[in-house]
């Protein structure tokens, strides 16, 4: 009888270990994230947003607006642990997606969270010159975001003409909860509504079962990894897809050693001339950091 206790007694032990263990992993891993981009919606709205001046300049372009996508989906991945995370694109090519042709791996979500095709992202394809860069985004297969979370600061990888590496200061996101959920790859996801100092509107989904304050495009500030993100005003959504716990730290190899290193400041100040923008006040610094992180 007393051996069949100590019997009981150590199964118990052991699978409290292995409960603790896995635990453990749950801080480290890659996820993979369907970035959801509505070309056409974005497409439209940056038209809006230039100058008269760069509007004559874009008429060419937004004549072909018609024969777009409505959206195109990259592959990313975002590897993570305890003390940072790393967001680049996967190898292969993006997908497009024709209006009704196929269906996205992840969920479209509106701006009031439920479902609907004419919100989340659009940012259009990179460009290889410095204006191109600014008009839609960086080039996607130069581009890693860092985030490093005990610092809070940030790095950002791009390449235009030449590869350059931007550091940042993380901007603080004021987060409200609601008592919505989603299950995303698996995972009860929690959502809360955001918006940054710069008043950027954002939607997320996090999950506690992953203890990590961190996200796509440099999300952060929750208790929990975000696996969804929405951002209406950039016409983007991040959905997460898959989910491998591993015991490996963030990987270190992404840096280029001959990338030009500067503040995000100097960067704007070199750049900005080509920002669009649609209010007087409007900081090219803000309009820079939203092309890029998003």
């Amino acid at each position: 009888m007393i051996k069949t206790y100590l019997t009981i007694i150590i199964s118990c032990l052991t699978g409290l270990s292995l409960q603790a263990q896995y635990a453990y992993f749950g801080n480290r891993g890659t996820i993979s994230f369907d970035k959801v981009t509505y070309t056409k919606a974005r497409m439209r709205q940056m038209s809006n947003d230039m100058s008269s001046k760069m509007m004559d300049r874009g008429m060419g372009f937004m004549e072909h607006l018609d024969k777009m996508p409505e959206s195109h989906t990259d592959r990313m991945n975002l590897y993570f642990d305890e003390n940072a995370t790393v967001l680049m694109p996967e190898e292969s090519t993006s997908t497009e997606k024709q209006n009704g042709e196929g269906k996205m791996r992840a969920p479209n979500v509106t701006a009031n969270g439920r479902g609907g095709r004419n919100q989340g992202g659009a940012r259009g394809g990179g460009g290889g010159n410095q204006r191109g860069m600014l008009r839609g985004g960086a080039n996607k297969n130069g581009k890693v975001l860092y985030q490093d979370l005990k610092a809070g600061t940030a790095d950002i990888q791009l390449d235009i003409d030449e590869k350059y590496l931007l550091s940042e200061t993380l901007d603080s996101i004021t987060w409200r909860f609601t008592e919505e959920f989603r299950n995303i790859a698996g995972i009860n996801c929690r959502r809360v509504n955001g918006a940054t100092k710069d008043s950027l509107y954002l939607i997320a989904y996090y999950a506690e079962e992953i203890p990590v304050s961190a996200g796509p495009a440099l999300s952060h500030g929750l208790p929990g990894m975000i696996l969804g993100l929405v951002i209406p005003e950039m016409h983007i959504q991040y959905w997460a897809t898959n989910i491998a716990y591993t015991n490996n730290l963030v990987p270190t190899d992404w840096r280029d050693k001959k990338s030009k290193q500067m503040k995000l400041e100097e960067f704007s100040a070199l750049f900005g001339r080509y920002m669009p923008r649609n209010r007087q006040n409007e900081s090219a610094k803000k309009r820079i950091l939203e092309q890029l992180v998003y």
